[in-house]
């Protein structure tokens, strides 16, 4: 049975925040699994709408190559934008705000329907009313296929634009005609043009393509600032370039354009072309798109009656296996710091969202694609020791954009070594980490930049003046890091790094009776109340003191026991999953991911498992507003995949992943050999006695026939293989977990 047909892509669609919802910010476009193309057509460039697409808006500007999905800060990308149109028109779009229109009067731009639109896994389409021409798309890892079909007797054209960035501009462009039917080209991004963060997250990488078009076109003029270039050259440079490619009223047969990218150089997106798309098949390049996500979901196969939960599962297992994604060409080759190098043992990726992703997506992966954490801990290691600095926090192009704040390398690699996925320079990665924890000005010779803050406060007392968020963050790296630590054998380091985590009590205000933030004498800060936010990232004090995963237990102690269950339950009952943002739980931003399970850690799994479900069913729904909030590079989805599954690792470089309700009643996870255990079995499956959705408590489970009690499974355990029972009733059972 197929499982990708599950999959819409246009779940999550919204960008630019509506009144009341958090756009999810993904976009619709046709992608592979971690592939370096992700082609997605374009409604806008400008505002924050990171994907250039947003659901709630009703022209379509052109199909460009490269997109984030689910990110904010305005968003990067989106190079290479390509345009069918009939007839005259405009030189601009008419609808990029970082480059308006200034001589025409609408643009390039085109009206369309949701109607006619159409979005599968690999595969993307859209009847553009304005020109009647169907617009078609699909890719492979590394090229990306269009195909224009023109109405009978119009006046074909294609308008390339080179210069458009999401979240800005090109700097400049180098653009070559190469026979009647090619064209290859540099496009240049640095943060003088803009891009993620408008250009505060210092984004620079150069963009190369080589496509070529199935028809022989009559005529090619270059333009620039909406003023077609003089003399009519094969070859064109400047701050901004198009290209108007016209087929005239004769066509027969559709438009196709094959393209090759690459971040490395001409030759590297020339050989990805040939290896990848080497001849004009679109049915080929679809179906063989849909196949390769077909061959991922044979790995994790879920069955049920809800068809609502089995579309929202499978696309959220889709948008989770986007990133991180692969950045060497064919040949290994890829850019860092100005210098190409060769990745053979494993495959160089970009795109990690470190605040995010750490919480859910890599305890996910770690599970079902451990070769991609191994093939991201290689990557984050090597940029780190290329630029002699600590692990990116937020990593695009190999650069560190130094979005939000931690230091989430360190727990991603650190957990990935404790699960025995250890295919990396372990010994490098841990100098790397403590140097970084330690803001060491010097390491392997050489001048070291660590990510952390250099003062007294944090140094000798691990606290970070007025900021508690940093503070809770840098406290669960160290956590990983004295585990790390000690599974290397290195027990000083440990001793010193676990008692750094023990001084989170410290940052407790007994008059609030909450953490909140110090200032550098070591008094509290003033709040006002819980819904303060002073010294909190993206968050406030009653979602951000609930942050430390790694002893739970420890802060209901310091709390107060009872008034903790209190406090979660208020927590919960408090929040609209729904929404946007809460002021109590917030499923739509990271901080309060996991807090479910501590109801499992504190010993009430029946809260667990009932406050769990309720947040599967109304944070997530079908259709654009399917999301709540960003969906951050696959968090929010993969937070939904691990829950359906039945569990969540509540706490990063500890090997207990907690126990909730499963989301379906059969559910059959592959595991890999190569980096697990597989003592029992080489696929976990787990099965449920009744249907989930009508009885949503646990009453007994069992692994293998052996009755567990416990409210966890170690990662050893659910790697082992085998059977996992769960016995379900419609009422809360106290006596499960005791």
């Amino acid at each position: 049975m197929s499982k990708a047909k599950y999959v819409d892509p246009t779940i999550g669609t919204v960008g630019e925040a509506d009144v009341g919802h958090g756009g999810g910010k993904t976009h619709p476009g046709a992608c592979v699994p971690g592939g370096m193309v992700q082609l997605s057509p374009d409604t806008v460039t400008g505002g924050d709408n990171g994907t250039g697409y947003n659901y709630c808006h009703n022209t379509i500007e052109g199909f460009s190559f490269n997109h984030m999905s689910g990110i904010g800060w305005y968003g990067d990308l989106g190079n290479l934008q390509v345009m069918p149109v009939t007839g005259e028109t405009d030189l601009r779009s008419g609808s990029n705000q970082e480059i308006p229109l200034k001589k025409g009067k609408t643009g390039w731009k085109s009206p369309f329907s949701h109607e006619k639109e159409k979005a599968e896994a690999g595969y993307y389409s859209v009847f553009l009313d304005r020109y009647g021409i169907t617009a078609e798309m699909s890719v492979t890892q590394r090229t990306g296929m269009l195909k224009f079909t023109y109405p009978e007797k119009s006046d074909a054209k294609v308008i390339f634009n080179f210069s458009r960035r999401i979240g800005g501009h090109a700097d400049f462009q180098k653009v070559k005609i190469v026979g009647d039917r090619m064209l290859e080209g540099e496009i240049i991004c640095t943060p003088k043009g803009g891009g993620f963060g408008r250009g505060d997250g210092n984004i620079s990488y150069n963009f190369y393509f080589v496509l070529e078009m199935s028809e022989s076109p009559e005529k090619m003029q270059f333009f620039s600032n909406e003023t077609f270039a003089q003399g009519n050259p094969e070859y064109f440079e400047n701050e901004d370039v198009g290209l108007l490619v016209s087929f005239g009223e004769n066509l027969t047969e559709p438009v196709e354009i094959r393209c090759g990218i690459s971040y490395t150089d001409l030759e590297g997106a020339r050989k990805n072309l040939e290896s990848e798309c080497p001849d004009f098949d679109f049915e080929k390049v679809r179906k063989g798109a849909f196949e390769e996500w077909e061959n991922v979901f044979k790995n994790i196969s879920v069955e049920g009656s809800n068809e609502t939960d089995l579309k929202i599962f499978y696309t959220c297992l889709y948008h989770t296996l986007l990133d991180p994604r692969i950045m060497a060409d064919v040949d290994g080759r890829f850019p860092l710091n100005g210098e190409i190098l060769r990745s053979e043992k494993y495959t160089y990726r970009t795109m990690f969202s470190g605040w995010d992703v750490y919480r859910s997506e890599f305890p996910l992966l770690t599970v079902i694609r451990p070769d991609i954490v191994s093939d991201e801990a290689n990557s984050l290691i090597k940029i780190a020791e290329t630029n002699n600095a600590s692990l990116p926090r937020w990593e695009l192009m190999g650069i560190d954009a130094g979005c939000m704040v931690g230091d989430p390398g360190i727990i991603v690699i650190a957990d990935a070594f404790l699960k025995g996925i250890r295919n990396f320079d372990y010994e490098k990665a841990y100098e790397i980490a403590k140097a970084s924890v330690l803001c060491k000005k010097e390491l392997f010779g050489k001048k070291f930049k660590s990510n952390r803050p250099d003062c007294k406060q944090y140094i000798e007392n691990a606290f970070v003046p007025k900021k508690i968020s940093e503070t809770l963050e840098y406290l669960l790296a160290d956590y990983t890091l004295y585990r790390f630590a000690e599974a290397l054998g290195k027990k000083d380091d440990a001793e010193y790094f676990l008692e750094r985590t023990k001084k989170y009590p410290e940052n407790y205000n007994k008059r609030l009776g909450f953490l909140i933030s110090r200032r550098k004498n070591g008094w509290f800060c003033f709040e006002r109340d819980i819904y303060d936010g002073i010294g909190c990232v993206e968050s406030n004090i009653f979602q951000q003191s609930w942050f430390v995963p790694y002893d739970v237990e420890g802060l209901s102690r310091l709390f107060g026991e009872e008034r903790t269950i209190k406090l979660l339950e208020r927590f919960f009952e408090e929040a609209d999953f729904g929404r946007l943002w809460n002021e109590s739980y917030n499923h739509s931003n990271e901080p309060c991911h996991n807090i479910t399970h501590y109801f499992d850690i504190l010993g009430l799994p029946h809260r667990c498992q009932y406050w769990t479900r309720r947040v599967q069913k109304e944070a997530y729904r079908l259709g654009a507003f399917g999301f709540c909030g960003n969906e951050d590079v696959g968090q929010l989805s993969a937070w939904y995949v691990l829950s359906a599954f039945g569990f969540a690792q509540v706490c990063p470089g500890d090997d207990k992943y907690y126990i909730n309700t499963p989301l379906f009643e059969n559910i059959k996870i592959s595991l890999d050999k190569s980096y697990h255990n597989c003592g029992v079995s080489e696929t976990l499956e787990i099965k449920c006695d009744k249907d989930p959705d009508n009885f949503p408590y646990i009453s007994k489970m069992s692994l293998n026939g052996k009755e567990i009690t416990r409210t966890y499974l170690t990662f050893e355990e659910i790697t082992s293989g085998g059977i996992l029972n769960f016995e379900l009733s419609d009422k809360p059972c106290e006596i499960f977990g005791k």
